[in-house]
C-alpha cells in the first residue's frame, strides 16, 4: 500500500511544482546532494575523498516544453564541465523525458548527442537512465542511435520486466547498470512478487558479469551483494569488471565498507530543485525510508504547503487501512 502512495505522490504535479518553491524541506536533503552545481561537486569530491566514483544526475523528468528541455541540456553541460574542472571522479546520468522525448524523438536524440559528444571529448562516461515502460523502446532506440556514433554510453536494465534478458543479451556489449525497477508496471509485463523480482535480477547480474563488458550492479540489499561477492570471487571475475552502486544518502557505512575492501564502488548523486518524483520513487521502493522523513520532519514544526499536502495524504491513507484491519 505505501509504495502505491509514494508513486501516486512522485507523479502529483501540484506536489512537484510546490517542492521546488519551497526546497527541500520534506527530508530530501538526506538523499538529494543540493541544488545547484557547486553543491554537487562538493558532494562528490567529499566521496571521491573516500575512494568512491559517482554518476551524477540533474534531476528532472517528463518534459513537455522544448525551452524547459534545452535548460536541462545546458545544465548538464555545465555539470560536465564543472567534473572536469574539478577534477572529479564522476560520470553522468540522465532522463530521457528530461531531455524532450515526450516533445519528439530527434529532438531529444540532438540534445542527448550534444551531452554525449562533449563527454566523450572528456573520456566521460553518460549513462541513459530507464523510465516507465512507456518509455522503454524509445529509450532503445536512442541507444541504437547513439552507440553507432559513441562507445562512452550504456543504459539500465529493469530485472522487474519478463523480458530483462532478453534487453541484457541485445546490449551485452555495452556497459549496463542492473538495477530491480522502480515504477509501478502491470502484471502482464512485469513481475510483482519480491522473491520473482529478485530472482530475475541475481540471474541478470550473473549473465553480464560472465558474458557483459561492465556490469553497475545498482542495490541496497547486502544478501545480494554478498552473493556478487561469492560469484566473483568463484569465477574468478576481476573487479575492473564490475562495480556496486548506491543512491546517495542510503546505506552509507555499507558503501564505505564496500570500497574499504577494493571493490570499485559508485554513489547516484542527485541534485537540483526538481527533487521531489525522485524522491517519492525512493520511499516507493523501500518504504522503509520514511524513517528519514519522520525524522527530520515530522518531529519539526512546518508550515510549508509540501510537508502538509504530503503528510496528511500518507497519514490519512495509513488510518484509513489500520481502521480497515481493526474491522
Amino acid at each position: 500500500m505505501l509504495k502505491d502512495i509514494f508513486m501516486g505522490l512522485s507523479q502529483n504535479q501540484f506536489l512537484n511544482s510546490t517542492a521546488k518553491k519551497y526546497g527541500l524541506k520534506l527530508g530530501a536533503q538526506s538523499v538529494v546532494a543540493g541544488t545547484n552545481i557547486e553543491e554537487a561537486i562538493k558532494s562528490i569530491k567529499d566521496l571521491n575523498a573516500q575512494g568512491i566514483s559517482c554518476t551524477v544526475d540533474n534531476l528532472g523528468e517528463f518534459v513537455f516544453k522544448e525551452e524547459e528541455a534545452t535548460a536541462a541540456k545546458e545544465q548538464i553541460l555545465k555539470v560536465i564541465d564543472a567534473i572536469q574542472e574539478n577534477q572529479a571522479d564522476a560520470h553522468i546520468s540522465l532522463k530521457p523525458t528530461q531531455l524532450g522525448l515526450d516533445i519528439d524523438y530527434t529532438f531529444c536524440l540532438n540534445n542527448i548527442r550534444e551531452i554525449v559528444a562533449q563527454a566523450n571529448q572528456y573520456n566521460m562516461f553518460v549513462n541513459i537512465d530507464m523510465e516507465d515502460f512507456k518509455h522503454l523502446q524509445p529509450t532503445f532506440d536512442l541507444m541504437d542511435d547513439l552507440s553507432v556514433e559513441f562507445d562512452n554510453v550504456g543504459t539500465v536494465i529493469q530485472a522487474y520486466f519478463h523480458k530483462a534478458m532478453d534487453y541484457l543479451e541485445r546490449y551485452q556489449n555495452l556497459r549496463i547498470r542492473l538495477v530491480k525497477g522502480a515504477y509501478k508496471e502491470p502484471a502482464e509485463i512485469a513481475y510483482q512478487d519480491k522473491q520473482d523480482i529478485d530472482a530475475n535480477y541475481i540471474k541478470l547480474i550473473e549473465w553480464h558479469l560472465l558474458h557483459g563488458k561492465f556490469t553497475s550492479i545498482a542495490t541496497h540489499d547486502h544478501r545480494i551483494i554478498n552473493h556478487v561477492k561469492q560469484f566473483v570471487k568463484k569465477n574468478n571475475i576481476p573487479n575492473d569488471k564490475f562495480e556496486f552502486q548506491m543512491l546517495y544518502g542510503f546505506r552509507k557505512e555499507l558503501q564505505l565498507q564496500l570500497a574499504k575492501e577494493g571493490y570499485n564502488f559508485c554513489t547516484y548523486v542527485p541534485f537540483g530543485n526538481d527533487w521531489y518524483g525522485y524522491f517519492m520513487r525512493r520511499l516507493a521502493e523501500r518504504p522503509q525510508n520514511l524513517n528519514l522523513v519522520a525524522k527530520q520532519v515530522f518531529n519539526k514544526k512546518t508550515n510549508t504547503i509540501i510537508g502538509v499536502a504530503a503528510g496528511a495524504f500518507i497519514l490519512g491513507r495509513l488510518t484509513k487501512s489500520s481502521n480497515k484491519k481493526r474491522k
